[in-house]
């Protein structure tokens, strides 16, 4: 089986070929119902159309944004026709139409944006100060008048839709009809009411599966759509009534100051109102790969395009389906996601036992009905045919459809969706949001985990520890007054120090809602502002002094920010530097000394700086210089060019970021599943040891490397190297791809790797499982991610990974299950069919049957919660064979176990529970019947765990797995004793009910038997082997 799935049902977990995916729907056969079975799955027909339009879309936006506005420069604004204005819009207080605001924008009309004032001109009109932006107040009402921030959604699929759909099963169909029939013969022979309660049965049946089928589909549905909206909500930065404060995107409206920083995506159409080297991304919208730079000659921002350099702030003018990003959006939700991996194995399962049902069923049909004429021939009434005759055929094939019921397990595809939704729904609120479905099933697989420092590992709570200046170190206490500061360092150097820090930020402090001045930007930022704030310094004061000419913001590759100021004392111009120490420290030819005199830095004084930074380092403290340089030839400075060396050093500074709590413990609990962790990072390479050694990253045997380095390797040298690799520092996200791409594509690594930047794109595209920073994260790097780690936090990425093995393992649990009842109702049937002409089991007792195996048991067993033991088994290889060699063992076992009961029950029942009289076959019917249930119930305790024998451990941790053993022993009873007339059943005696249990229960101490067996692993265990030469880790009832 394992060869026929890998030959039509492997796909693959990121980005799919077309090829794969058309393969395994043509390979798929025997589907009672497609509408429900493909409801999860990608609608390629739809797909093709949407990526169509989706194109002609682009089209249109790139000729309106380089041809339109080209010809508009033509069109003299005399002849252009003012919009009138609606009376809703006056009434409300503005001046412009929503219709006219979207047209200036999406057109790039700057006639017509000059016309009305420019920038300060179109906030006028939409009634909001530049300064202050909306008053919350008028939040409404600018709702009202020009749309709300969301894009038109397909409606929600009501809970009838749910219910119809579960009625297209075509099986269900056929058995309604032949309900149907059966009513009107059982009338016409047997009278009114007795000649309905046979097909009144069925119909009751089949009325209670799609009920809770529908339900559960439903239920699920809801799931989805939260997640759903959770994925696109994103968090803007807008300036309110004069206060910076962070919004939902939905809450966004025009009039709104939003403030952008590299990597955001622009959450609304708008104009710029002041930005530095502001650069857009627009390939996204236009399809043109070109990056955009926006300025006040060209200030128009589109929604959904993403902000590549620079920052900026910006008004709002137009949102919703106004915008061209809106009318996108609707387009790119066409056609679905791609289904996983395990979906698509599982209905490559589906489809092969389908095939075998189909054959029994046909069988059992054929079997039954040659019998049934044979035994009419042998008395010679072959050609005398009654009603009750009709109705044994009717019967027959009644039997017969509903094997085929029980035999095409339609639920094992959909169980795959009900895990995942019910563990991403539980990541949900461990604070991991799981973008893509497959990343989920993919993390249960993970190897190796590449993960960032800073925020990940530590707790992202920057301070100011040491500070070095003038050739002494200050040891930095927030108690001390501002005159102990002033003491400490001497003054020239104090004032530069305060003009460096408050000049060249990326940060800013800004009033808070309770009054307050908060300080706003990256943890690093903040925390060399609020050191700034601590020596006394005033922000707004500073800022007055100079006028910034130009920002290169810091970014991954050149490890620094740098910032050119116009000095409104003295004239001239002056730039500040400052970034990581050794790059900063490369480009000082000069320091400033105690009297505030520059002198020029000796190789001696270097190296006293570089161990001045090696020993901040070896401290964990992450290490920052600080420097400037006065431009005198100031010719050039139109050209707004910083200045990239002669700098003149000013400060050495240590920030300690210290390690989050409970990273030890689950790196530990990694490294014992298996999955090496390795840090890469921009720090130091004395900074990223010390924390990775605190971490339990860096072994003694194990190798830490620089960029750099690692970057000038041969394939030869990277295969000896990577191996021994757990700490890559001073890395660019160029080495995290390479790296990521070596352990995939060499070493046939399944990779997780975390990302923030926007520079992390590549590899979080490229592995296996991209990790997003939801707190530090840029939208770009949200976006090609597949998890996003809400609370930046190493121990939810564990999680991640604990949950991924629990969606595996619990599919697992519910195919060893299901398999295990279709082998035993279809062998039960067709053998009793066979020997004594008529089956054990009718229509409506299967239909129950299949309900507990197929939804009920999916929700007992899919969505069983993950357990400690998970993490102490190797991680589950790429190629693993799905139906393992332990589960075919447990399935055999118990198969052979329920048969063997059920065989001597129905062969040798009567006198073994010394049954007599006209109802003993009606009695013995029922006790088979309730045994056979009985056998599932405890068998679906067994599934708990393939290799424990204690599978009751753990067993009150899921509600709902009690929830559907108490409903489905109490619905058994209810059959059995008080729905008789329509399920074939009679009441039993509590010593029938007790030999009905204790068999059911037989089936624990045969799975206590069944796990003592040995089971040969080793080919299984060949796909997790590891790169290194390690065995995988020791996995059975011991380690389990």
């Amino acid at each position: 089986m394992e060869d026929y799935l890998r030959k039509n049902f492997a796909v693959e977990p990121k980005r799919p070929s077309e090829e794969a995916l058309r393969r395994w729907r043509s390979a798929v056969s025997v589907v009672k119902n497609p509408r429900r079975r493909f409801r999860m799955v990608a609608d390629l027909a739809k797909r093709a159309e949407a990526d169509r339009k989706c194109k002609i879309l682009q089209e249109k936006i790139r000729v309106a944004l380089y041809v339109q506005k080209a010809a508009l420069n033509f069109i003299d604004a005399g002849k252009r026709v003012q919009s009138k204005l609606s009376e809703d819009v006056t009434q409300a207080g503005f001046s412009i139409g929503a219709d006219e605001l979207a047209s200036i924008v999406r057109s790039h009309d700057m006639k017509s944006f000059e016309d009305h004032g420019g920038v300060e001109g179109l906030a006028k009109k939409v009634s909001v100060s530049l300064t202050d932006g909306v008053v919350p107040t008028d939040v409404s009402l600018r709702q009202n008048i020009y749309g709300y921030n969301q894009f038109a959604e397909k409606p929600a699929r009501s809970f009838w839709m749910f219910v119809w759909e579960a009625l297209h099963d075509l099986t269900l169909i056929i058995l309604m009809v032949c309900a149907a029939v059966s009513i009107g013969v059982g009338i016409a022979t047997e009278g009114w009411p007795a000649g309905m309660y046979d097909g009144l049965g069925i119909v009751l049946c089949i009325f209670l599966v799609v009920l809770v089928t529908a339900t559960s589909d439903y239920k699920q549905s809801l799931q989805f759509k939260d997640l759903d909206k959770e994925k696109k909500n994103i968090v803007v930065q807008v300036t309110r009534d004069g206060c910076r404060q962070k919004i939902s995107i939905y809450d966004l409206v025009v009039g709104d100051i939003v403030h952008l920083s590299i990597g955001d995506q622009v959450p609304a159409d708008g104009v710029l109102i002041s930005g530095y080297s502001l650069s857009i991304d627009e390939s996204s919208l236009s399809g043109e790969s070109e990056p955009v730079n926006v300025t006040q000659q060209r200030p128009f921002l589109l929604s959904g395009t993403k902000v590549q350099d620079g920052s900026a702030k910006m008004l709002v003018t137009t949102v919703g389906m106004r915008t061209e990003w809106g009318r996108l959006m609707v387009t790119l939700s066409e056609g679905g996601e791609d289904e996983t991996p395990l979906q698509v194995k599982l209905n490559g399962v589906a489809t092969v036992i389908g095939k075998i049902g189909l054959v029994f069923a046909v069988s059992t049909f054929l079997v039954l009905t040659i019998r049934f004429l044979v035994t009419k021939a042998l008395h010679g009434e072959i050609t005398n045919w009654s009603m009750s005759d009709a109705l044994n055929l009717l019967n027959f094939f009644a039997i017969a459809v509903t094997i085929i019921v029980v035999a095409v397990p339609e639920g094992l595809p959909l169980a795959v969706t009900l895990s995942l939704a019910f563990a991403m729904k539980k990541l949900m609120s461990d604070k991991a949001l799981v973008r893509h479905l497959s990343a989920c099933e993919t993390m249960g697989s993970a190897t190796s985990i590449c993960t960032d420092k800073t925020g990940t590992l530590t707790a992202n709570h920057m301070v100011v520890d040491k500070i070095w200046t003038c050739g002494r170190t200050i040891k930095i206490e927030s108690n001390k007054s501002e005159d102990f500061w002033r003491s400490s360092i001497a003054g020239a150097v104090f004032n530069i120090l305060l003009q460096s820090i408050f000049e060249n930020t990326g940060a800013e402090v800004v009033k808070g809602k309770d009054g307050k001045n908060n300080v706003l930007g990256s943890p690093t930022e903040t925390a060399i502002l609020e050191f700034g704030l601590l020596l006394g310094g005033d922000f707004k004061i500073h800022r007055k002094e100079s006028e910034i000419l130009k920002v290169e913001p810091f970014n991954s590759v050149k490890k620094k920010m740098s910032v050119l100021v116009s000095l409104s004392s003295g004239g001239g111009h002056r730039a500040f530097c400052k970034g990581a120490s050794e790059i900063v420290l490369k480009s000082c030819s000069k320091i400033i000394n105690v009297d505030g005199k520059v002198e020029p830095l000796s190789e001696e004084q270097k190296k006293c700086i570089t161990d001045v930074i090696n020993g901040f380092a070896s401290e964990a403290l992450r290490t920052l210089c600080l420097a400037f340089k006065d431009v005198k030839d100031t010719s050039n400075v139109d050209s707004n060019s910083i200045p990239e060396d002669n700098y003149t050093l000013i400060a050495v500074i240590g920030i300690k970021d210290p390690v989050r709590p409970g990273v030890r413990e689950a790196v530990k609990t990694c490294l014992a599943a298996g999955i090496t962790v390795r840090m890469v990072t921009g720090d130091n390479i004395n900074t990223a040891k010390a924390i990775a050694r605190e971490c339990g990253i860096l072994t003694d045997g194990g190798l830490a490397i620089e960029g750099p380095d690692f970057r000038d390797m041969s394939p030869q040298q990277m295969e000896e190297t990577i191996p021994k690799l757990q700490v890559m520092a001073r890395s660019l996200p160029l080495d995290k791809h390479k790296l990521v791409t070596y352990l995939r594509k060499e070493f046939k690594e399944v990779v997780a790797v975390t990302g923030d930047g926007t520079n992390d794109a590549p590899a979080l595209h490229e592995a296996d499982i991209g990790l997003a920073m939801g707190i530090a994260g840029t939208e770009v790097a949200k976006e090609n991610a597949d998890v996003i780690i809400m609370d930046d936090d190493f121990t939810t990425i564990q999680n991640v990974a604990r949950w991924g093995r629990a969606v595996y393992i619990n599919i697992q649990k519910f195919v060893q299950f299901q398999l295990t009842v279709n082998i035993v109702a279809l062998i039960l049937n067709f053998v009793c069919a066979c020997i004594s002409g008529s089956a054990p089991l009718t229509a409506v007792q299967l239909l129950w049957v299949n309900m507990i195996m197929d939804t009920l048991g999916a929700l007992a067993l899919a969505t069983e919660p993950p357990h400690e033991g998970l993490m102490k088994r190797p991680p589950i290889g790429r190629d693993a064979a799905f139906i393992t060699r332990i589960m075919w063992r447990n399935i055999i076992g118990q198969s052979i176990y329920q048969l063997i009961v059920l065989a001597i029950l129905k062969f040798d029942g009567k006198r073994l529970l010394k049954l007599s009289g006209s109802d003993a076959t009606a009695i013995l019917n029922t006790v088979i019947f309730n045994t056979f249930v009985f056998c599932q119930v405890f068998n679906e305790i067994n599934s708990r765990d393939m290799e424990m024998i204690n599978v009751f451990r753990g067993i009150f941790d899921s509600w709902l797995f009690i929830m559907v053993m108490v409903s489905t022993v109490a619905f058994q009873s209810i059959i059995v004793e008080f729905l008789g007339t329509f399920a074939n059943t009679v009441p039993l005696s509590w010593e029938l009910w007790l030999v009905s249990i204790l068999l059911g229960a037989g089936s624990i101490i045969v799975a206590v038997i069944l796990k003592c067996m040995p089971v040969d692993k080793r080919k299984e265990a060949a796909t997790t082997k590891h790169h290194d030469g390690y065995e995988p880790l020791p996995s059975g009832p011991d380690m389990a």
